[in-house]
């Protein structure tokens, strides 16, 4: 696909030797590849650790320093070697979908709210925007023709300190764009290109950005530029602003903006990926057009139906977005209008079921446009078609969510297979699943060893965040001094760490807090856990569970077993599925629509503890984890929390920690460690994006948007 046209970076003094590292910079394709990942920090170790951000690190280097670096024979050695994988990779041919002999009559564009291909574009805040930037790294190897489209947050997603009574404080940080490898697309009649939405009354412009990701462009829109209204520009400033007209206003710009941005540079989809119902009035603008082309409502709709896929990610209420028909009824004439239809009629498109026309429910609206529907589990399909059958008109189908495994595997573990499997291990693996199998030849030392090096870095990691949090509650010198004796890398490490959403039960563990605290502590067996995630501002209960576990880590009974690290980010996310022995995961069935954390633990032999929910009644084997409670619904929430917290109690003394204590004469735990192979082996390609994308490709892209 033709690379979008962008206007030119600010100059930086980087010298001719080394002017390609502006290329790099702005492509996060150096995120997943070791050969980019190692250049950042030999140019600087110590801006590296403050930035992990290339433009910031590189604006940060004077003349004076650069002349210095310029001399550095490794520096050479890194940058060549990073240049000349970065252009072989984007050149390369014989790619995965080439091979696949099917042809798409144009790119796939796929829509989504957020996206997290990295913390150093904060443009996420949870597993929806990491699923999504993994979407855009898997098409990018497997060299699917795709262009994203999102939004451009100046104030990102709220930045998260704790006090000292445990309350989650929350701010939102300016961005500034030129620290981000974001670049302003050239309009063909100059300067960058913005498009126009119809606004009551108004029109809004939206200034098209662009980010590369590899071989795919994901274009962001940004309605803070002097052209709108002082009240307009903030349209785009937050994600998931709590007001739900500035909501609404936010997808109308995604919908509408991302067709006409795509028109402007002349990009014609073959295939539409809905992803989330955050995106949905793209389908009213492209539905306007085909009828104002001179198609009927329901020739359009055909049309429409033929070339879109549309995904849930949440069975969850509160993560659907519905609106008051009142806001849509303010904002949707000039669609209705160029429609020909009343406006009554176009907001029933988005009723649900009869009985609910004051509700303006965006998944019924795309539902409606789309021929493939899809959850993102087997359990989530299952709820979608009984939630959705009267729409979908048959049943709803799944592909089930992955991870991008480079991106998510930790440096050894990395080493570690691609010295069995060679450096594009994650294709090979993908078109001959057969040879994962030879993870059994990996020796249990070199296993071991891989994993405890990420355990001792998450417990550098946790220090360091703890003493901050600790110096900014007023801790004594010497109480700041004895953190380092915190986190012993010997200890059963448990990782819970997600978005503190109410359902997800993340204080069910404290249920019996006496019976759990001698768990922790048994001399013995001892165990610790870690948390971190983020309590959406407006949701008081999940502040209260934050509250509730920062206060009991900081009690006498819990103190150095229970640990709460603030501002949870991919970046802490990263540190924490590569080092801890269990993942811990006890949503509510069925609300979990899929769950990607504990995929990322898997991949690194993180063994996985957790209810029957979302993912896991998939990867659950018996030899990879544990399950515990029930996987079905039960109104009696304080039944099933009982039941599931003494389960978890019972797993957790009678067979997690024995298996992790248990040693060999030579001090390692060979049958953990054969559990942690099959956690690799059933995780690394099943549960991966690379395997996801394929199955989006062969479920909708290549049928949808075949060129035959």
């Amino acid at each position: 696909m033709t690379s979008v046209p962008t206007l030119s970076p600010n100059e930086l003094a980087i010298p001719r030797s080394l002017h390609r590292l502006m290329d790099l910079a702005y492509n996060v394709w150096w995120v997943w590849n070791p050969e980019g990942r190692s250049l950042w920090s030999t140019l600087d170790p110590v801006g590296w650790e403050q930035y992990h951000n290339p433009i910031d690190l590189l604006a940060s280097i004077d003349r004076g320093r650069w002349f210095q670096i310029e001399q550095v024979e490794a520096v050479h050695d890194r940058y060549q070697r990073a240049v000349k994988a970065f252009d072989r990779y984007l050149a390369s041919e014989g790619t995965w979908f080439e091979r696949s002999g099917q042809s798409l009559a144009g790119p796939v564009a796929y829509l989504c709210t957020e996206f997290g291909v990295h913390e150093s574009l904060p443009f996420y805040s949870g597993g929806l925007g990491i699923l999504a930037g993994d979407h855009l790294k898997a098409a990018s190897d497997l060299g699917i023709p795709l262009v994203a489209v999102g939004l451009l947050y100046r104030r990102g997603y709220f930045r998260q300190e704790m006090d000292s009574d445990g309350d989650q404080q929350h701010f939102y940080p300016t961005l500034d764009l030129t620290r981000l490898p974001v670049l302003p697309v050239a309009s063909p009649t100059g300067g960058q290109l913005k498009v126009p939405i119809e606004f009551p009354e108004r029109e809004v412009w939206a200034a098209v950005w662009t980010a590369h990701v590899g071989r795919v462009e994901m274009l962001l829109l940004d309605t803070d530029i002097p052209d709108n209204d002082p009240a307009d520009r903030p349209i785009t400033h937050q994600l998931y602003v709590a007001g739900r007209e500035m909501r609404f206003s936010q997808e109308l710009v995604l919908g509408v903006g991302a067709v006409r941005a795509l028109e402007a540079l002349d990009i014609q989809p073959a295939v539409w990926h809905v992803n989330e119902g955050h995106a949905a009035l793209s389908l009213l603008e492209r539905a306007a057009r085909s009828i104002a082309a001179g198609e009927s409502l329901e020739s359009a709709t055909k049309l429409l139906r033929s070339q879109t896929l549309f995904t849930l990610h949440t069975p969850v209420p509160a993560g659907n977005e519905v609106f008051d028909v009142a806001i849509a009824h303010k904002h949707l004439s000039p669609w209705a209008e160029r429609m020909g239809m009343t406006l009554d009629d176009l907001l029933a498109l988005a009723v649900a079921r009869p009985g609910e026309e004051s509700r303006f429910d965006l998944g019924a609206l795309a539902i409606r446009f789309a021929s493939v529907v899809n959850g993102v589990s087997k359990r989530h399909g299952e709820v979608v078609a009984a939630d959705w059958s009267h729409l979908i008109g048959g049943n709803g189908t799944s592909v089930t969510n992955g991870v991008h495994t480079p991106t998510w595997i930790g440096r050894d573990g990395g080493t570690m297979l691609k010295n069995a499997f060679g450096a594009d291990w994650p294709i090979k693996l993908l078109e001959d699943p057969e040879l994962i199998e030879q993870i059994d030849l990996i020796p249990d030392e070199v296993i071991w060893n891989a994993h405890q090096s990420r355990k001792e870095i998450l417990a550098r990691f946790a220090r360091g965040r703890i003493r901050r949090q600790q110096a900014r509650w007023g801790a004594s010198p010497d109480g700041l001094r004895a953190i380092e004796d915190l986190f012993p890398t010997d200890r059963l490490t448990l990782g819970f760490a997600r978005r503190f959403a109410t359902y997800k039960r993340a204080t069910l563990m404290f249920s019996d807090p006496s019976r759990f605290q001698a768990i922790l502590t048994n001399p013995d067996r001892p165990i610790q856990i870690v948390f971190a995630g983020k309590a959406h501002p407006a949701d008081r209960q999940g502040q209260e569970f934050l509250r509730q576990i920062s206060e009991i880590s900081r009690s006498g009974e819990f103190s150095g077993h229970v640990y709460v690290l603030e501002d949870y980010d991919a970046r802490m996310a990263r540190f924490m599925v590569q080092g801890v022995d269990v993942w811990v995961n006890n949503p509510r069935p069925p609300m979990e629509a899929s769950g990607t954390s504990g995929m990322k633990a898997a991949i690194n032999g993180g063994l996985n503890l957790s209810v029957l929910d979302g993912w896991w009644i998939e990867g659950f084997n018996e030899r990879n984890g544990w399950a515990f409670g029930s996987p079905e619904a039960n109104g009696d929430w304080g039944a099933a929390d009982h039941t599931d917290s003494n389960d978890f109690y019972e797993l957790l003394t009678d067979q997690v920690a024995p298996l992790y204590y248990d040693r060999d004469a030579g001090g390692l735990p060979t049958g953990w460690i054969s559990w942690m192979r099959q956690a690799i082996k059933a995780s690394l390609v099943e549960f991966s994006t690379h395997r996801m994308v394929a199955d989006y490709s062969r479920i909708a892209y290549f049928p949808l948007g075949s060129a035959d």
